[in-house]
């Protein structure tokens, strides 16, 4: 191996491993998008309308919004009751919910475009759509 081949060996091997890195960090977050999970929704009680959310908007129970845990703020995402095929998309501006087996509180005027808020919580299937 000549003196000139060794460097441009190890080049190539950073290239190459830097380009795996880039693949599986996208690969990881393209797969939480657009595939769809289970869980249990509700939505937001009478006393939160004109409150702070986390994200600093006022909260309506009109506006299709709602609280997840951890995804970013402004992030859509697609909610169908699972029971009746209704289906909302809600912008993520809140955090929450509190409650174990939820992944999302959302206002009443989501809630009422694919449940009677009579039902309180439902069981639903979600996708991110961004």
């Amino acid at each position: 191996m000549s003196k000139n081949a060794f460097p441009r060996l190890i080049i190539i091997r950073l290239s190459l491993f830097f380009v795996m890195l880039a693949v599986i960090s996208c690969g990881g977050r393209s797969s939480d998008t657009g595939s769809y999970k289970s869980t249990t929704v509700s939505y937001y009680a009478d006393k939160f309308d004109g409150r702070k959310t986390a994200s600093g908007e006022t909260y309506r129970h009109s506006k299709m919004t709602g609280a997840h845990t951890s995804l970013s703020f402004g992030t859509r995402v697609e909610i169908v009751n699972i029971g009746n095929g209704k289906s909302v998309i809600i912008t993520v501006n809140d955090r929450g919910p509190l409650k174990a087996g939820r992944a999302f509180d959302i206002s009443q005027g989501a809630f009422r475009r694919i449940a009677n808020l009579n039902d309180g919580v439902v069981k639903v299937k979600y996708r991110i759509l961004n």
